[in-house]
């Protein structure tokens, strides 16, 4: 018997084109490496420094290209789709406030800030990677909610313009998903419970959560990763969540 089992069509991601943004970190850089595992050429975004995530992709011997900007910058965001044919993308970006938001005297700004790179960027980049897609046959989308756009947050400390974001993202996977569905592009999102993540650096998951503990990054990348790969061809407007009961809906 061989040593090695090969992947399952359904899985293999060999010959596909993935972007991954918020790659530096956190889900991102574990969604980056489980599709470097399956086989994926990746196409990494951020605005911090990208070249620990490359290496860790590079140990799997698949093409990777890195590039650092800001995704509310229009003219970045449109140069990572002017490149060669994606045939899946995983946008994993987004920003927490952790200050108290009645605290913040600049919470106007704060609030506007939240919904720019939690709504407005996710929408702009669907739109984008929809026609993309769309010119090349088809493709998968994967947004990232939160259980904090399902109940409004884990505990009575959730910010509440991050909640109100993330609801609004999973409204927006259905919206998207009925732009995209007919033109060949699915549309999908997970939505977690805390997770070990820069952002959540200093929760206590004691008390709060079911399986009390926060979740681990890889445990919301292979998710995600299944949902950029053919094994999710008949999967669109769903919204999986990855929570560990956090939610149960």
């Amino acid at each position: 018997m061989s040593e090695t089992t090969p992947l399952p069509a359904a899985l293999d991601m060999r010959g596909r084109r993935v972007l991954v943004t918020g790659a530096a970190s956190g889900i991102g850089r574990a969604t980056a490496i489980a599709l470097a595992q399956l086989g994926a050429s990746l196409l990494l975004a951020d605005r911090a420094s990208l070249a620990a995530t490359r290496t860790d992709v590079e140990r799997f011997q698949v093409p990777c290209e890195t590039t650092e900007g800001d995704l509310a910058d229009d003219a970045f965001l449109r140069s990572l789709l002017s490149g060669a044919r994606l045939h899946a993308a995983a946008h994993c970006a987004a920003i927490l406030e952790n200050r108290p938001w009645d605290e913040d005297p600049n919470w106007q700004d704060r609030f506007h800030r939240v919904m720019d790179i939690n709504i407005r960027v996710p929408l702009a980049l669907g739109a984008a990677c929809i026609d993309h897609m769309a010119q090349h046959g088809g493709g998968a989308l994967v947004l990232v909610g939160s259980v904090a756009g399902r109940t409004g947050g884990t505990s009575v400390k959730t910010p509440p313009d991050y909640a109100a974001s993330k609801g609004a993202v999973h409204t927006l996977v259905k919206w998207l998903s009925r732009q995209g569905i007919g033109r060949g592009v699915l549309v999908n999102a997970v939505a977690p419970g805390p997770v070990e993540t820069p952002m959540t650096r200093g929760f206590d998951a004691t008390g709060v959560l079911p399986l009390r503990r926060l979740g681990r990054p890889d445990e919301l990348a292979w998710p995600i990763a299944f949902l950029c790969s053919p094994a999710a061809s008949y999967l669109s407007g769903a919204i999986l969540d990855v929570n560990g009961g956090a939610f149960v809906g």
